[in-house]
């Protein structure tokens, strides 16, 4: 069984995860932590639930998702984890800050840590992730799919009733489009949906009323 904590962060109310099982391992995905109080809040949580955090997850490489990636390395070591797609959208991390929010914003962790390929699985504790690309809003963009939990991670492609946007640098609406189809016709239509920003939905009413699909 996962237990999920959901942290709203960051100027763009930005959904940082921390996903624990049984074992007390955990994930820490999409960290956009970018106060104090943010951080801290997550380091408390990690804390007080005595959790082992095993890898930072990013479902892709936009500053509001990796604001935190920092804390994350000085607090437990553990270096970002996205699809090898995004890495050149990694690397103006910085760049993307001053951009979007006009502030400055250095990244001391300059590099992802491990590049995933489509396919790829994520094992902590008792359960696993499997990496399923979804480019469009960016090009590395993923879902992180549990199966034993009918439980994925969307990032910004998918939101409850909507898309995520594609006007963004290497954001594709013909992709993104693709994305959908192909990720709703794998995932059985009872798989919860828990996206970047707003509230978790499921593949079933997305395919019903969801006005993109």
């Amino acid at each position: 069984m996962l237990t999920i904590r959901i942290f709203v962060c960051n100027m763009f109310q930005e959904n940082c995860y921390i996903v624990s099982d049984e074992t007390n391992d955990c994930v820490i995905i999409d960290c956009g932590a970018n106060n104090q109080r943010e951080k801290d809040s997550i380091a408390g949580y990690i804390r007080d639930n005595s959790l082992i955090p095993r890898h930072l997850l990013c479902t892709h490489a936009h500053i509001d998702h990796n604001f935190g990636n920092d804390f994350i390395f000085e607090t437990y070591g553990l270096l970002p984890s996205l699809h090898k797609a995004d890495a050149p959208l990694y690397d103006k991390l910085s760049e993307q800050a001053a951009l979007f929010t006009g502030v400055r914003h250095e990244c001391s962790v300059k590099k992802p840590g491990t590049l995933l390929e489509d396919g790829d699985t994520v094992a902590f504790g008792c359960h696993e992730f499997k990496i399923l690309l979804t480019p469009g809003h960016s090009p590395g963009s993923v879902f992180l799919y549990c199966k034993d939990e009918n439980t994925a991670f969307s990032g910004d492609t998918l939101f409850r009733m909507s898309i995520g946007r594609t006007d963004l640098e290497g954001g594709d609406y013909g992709k993104i489009i693709g994305s959908l189809t192909h990720i709703t016709s794998l995932l059985p239509e009872e798989t919860s949906v828990l996206p970047g920003h707003g509230p978790k939905t499921n593949i079933r009413e997305e395919k019903l009323m969801n006005p993109f699909f």
